[in-house]
């Protein structure tokens, strides 16, 4: 069975002569949503205050918004619209942009030419990585909600969703993330163990001031592609890629 850094050395002979368009490549999904994390974090804030002081607070506020000109909620009410068009929007971008991402890292660890256009080449099916991706993460905060770590799991659970997706445009979001779950049973373990390996290189990083996610960032994804591969076990033959 194979161990975090034998994906961490497939990753590094699939980007060999690769790096700077994966580098280029990482920052542009980084910043447009297609880069994930499966580390989940929920933070929960409880007022345990007592009645009377939650009306006092109440009555404050309305004395507060009294003295307010509407012009400013009207300001505000677009600010909120335009805010949640360009959430929306944001979103939908991410959705098709992990897809993309995850097929250019399938392509470097079976050692294919990646190219910037496989960030955007699920564009055109937006709506279902769009709705893949409500979904996933929607189970992810549902779990959440039973405390941190139920979230932690149903993360590295539905983590292979963009893969499968990746591979195959007939799947539906609603069976891909089926196929995740099936996929990481016996498995989120080691996605986690893989994930944890990187922990020095991240100190690391930090320690650059963000710099050195650059590098860091196709490494980590062309790894946990690697591990894709080997749990479907769809590794590309060496002898193949000679071959062609």
């Amino acid at each position: 069975m194979k161990i975090a850094s034998d994906f961490r050395k497939t990753a590094r002979e699939g980007l060999k002569g690769q790096w700077l368009m994966a580098i280029i490549a990482g920052f542009i999904a980084t910043w447009l949503g297609g880069a994930t994390s499966n580390s989940v974090g929920v933070n929960f804030n409880v007022n345990a205050s007592g009645g009377s002081s939650d009306t006092l607070a109440f009555e404050s506020a309305g004395a507060m918004f009294s003295d307010i000109p509407p012009v400013v909620f009207v300001i505000a009410g677009i600010a909120l619209l335009v805010g949640l068009v360009f959430g929306v929007a944001y979103f939908i971008l991410g959705s098709f942009m992990q897809v993309g991402y995850a097929k250019l890292n399938l392509n470097a660890v079976d050692k294919v030419k990646i190219s910037i256009d496989t960030l955007f080449s699920y564009a055109h099916e937006w709506k279902r990585t769009a709705i893949a991706s409500f979904w996933q993460n929607l189970y992810i905060i549902l779990w959440s909600f039973l405390f941190i770590v139920p979230g932690i799991v149903a993360s590295y659970r539905y983590a292979m969703t963009r893969y499968i997706m990746a591979e195959d445009d007939t799947i539906s979001p609603r069976e891909a993330i089926e196929r995740s779950k099936e996929l990481m049973k016996g498995n989120k373990w080691r996605l986690f163990c893989l994930e944890f390996s990187f922990i020095g290189w991240s100190i690391l990083a930090g320690l650059t001031f963000g710099i050195g996610n650059l590098w860091l960032t196709p490494y980590r994804h062309a790894a946990e592609a690697a591990f894709y591969r080997d749990i479907t076990g769809t590794e590309v033959v060496e002898e193949l890629i000679s071959n062609e």
